[in-house]
């Protein structure tokens, strides 16, 4: 007998609900794998392929510049409940991230990381153009003004102290602070396995080589025999709390969902983006402390 599909989709905590028309794309296109009889990791997979492609969010096309007014470091995971997992990190030059967190699934290993996992997306053939659309220069354009109209004490200080540390090969430039969020996808295939997929474009202004949750296991993703989940936020606060781990096994242990969710956002403090998306056997979730666009298809 099979079971009930389902996915959610987020498309960032923190990012404008004016955006919520590309999350319903990329739930519908899961959804449209999921009912066809397909596997619920080629229905995140999909979903957050349609994320990266929407420059919008803060991912594949949509990534946020480095201070140095030039790199572009990405993150991508994917794990299913069939066994495979895989995540990249500090990616530079691939259009879809989550292809190569797919591929790395592939391999012996778990995670691949810069120069390796570049390499690895060359060997892969994939795609490596990263288009900066004329819309995104737009809305970065409009930022860097209002930044340097009337930066705020709390990113003087920030900036500041990122100069102080400065460990890229040039010299930075004016820009706003942006990103730190992600995009993700969880669902159930109508077999009752469990998938998430998430992928960033990292934050800025970040030390060269920073990595947030959406690579790491248990911190920005989890799926197990009984749900999938995905974190969005912050994810300096995310990573030592472990938090997709933490929502999964609270969901294991029999904690309602919605009420797992909003245990899980209340551990970070109020001050810190956060947001969580998640499937269990009978249900599909999400809350956040900010707005976060979502969809779960409908």
């Amino acid at each position: 007998m099979s079971a009930p599909v389902a996915v959610v989709v987020h498309g960032g905590a923190g990012a404008s609900q004016d955006d919520v028309d590309g999350c319903q794309v990329a739930a519908r296109a899961a959804l449209d794998v999921l009912q066809a009889g397909g596997e619920s990791l080629d229905a995140v997979v999909r979903a957050v392929m349609v994320l990266e492609d929407d420059d919008r969010f803060n991912a594949g096309t949509g990534s946020v510049v480095a201070p140095d007014g030039a790199t572009i470091e990405m993150d991508a995971s994917v794990m299913d409940t069939r066994g495979r997992l895989g995540a990249v990190a500090c990616v530079r030059d691939v259009r879809n991230p989550v292809l190569l967190a797919r591929e790395v699934a592939n391999t012996p290993h778990r995670l691949l990381a810069g120069e390796g996992a570049q390499r690895f997306a060359e060997v892969s053939m994939l795609e490596s153009s990263l288009p900066v659309t004329g819309e995104q220069a737009k809305r970065r354009a409009v930022k860097l003004a209002q930044a340097l109209k009337a930066p705020s004490p709390a990113e003087t200080a920030k900036r500041a102290a990122l100069l102080r540390q400065w460990n890229y090969p040039d010299q930075p430039v004016p820009a706003a602070a942006e990103g730190c969020d992600t995009v993700g996808a969880v669902a159930r295939d109508a077999e009752g396995h469990f998938a998430v997929a998430a992928s960033t474009g990292g934050v800025s202004p970040a030390l060269l080589g920073r990595v947030g949750d959406t690579p790491l296991i248990g911190a920005g993703f989890y799926a197990g025999p009984e749900g999938a989940v995905a974190a969005t936020g912050t994810g300096e606060d995310i990573i030592p709390l472990l938090l997709s781990h933490t929502v999964y096994q609270w969901i294991a242990d029999g904690v309602p969902l919605q009420q797992a969710l909003e245990r899980g956002v209340a551990l970070l403090p109020a001050d810190s983006d956060v947001g969580i998306i998640a499937v269990s056997r009978t249900e599909a979730r999400h809350h956040s402390n900010r707005a976060m666009p979502t969809s779960n298809g409908d």
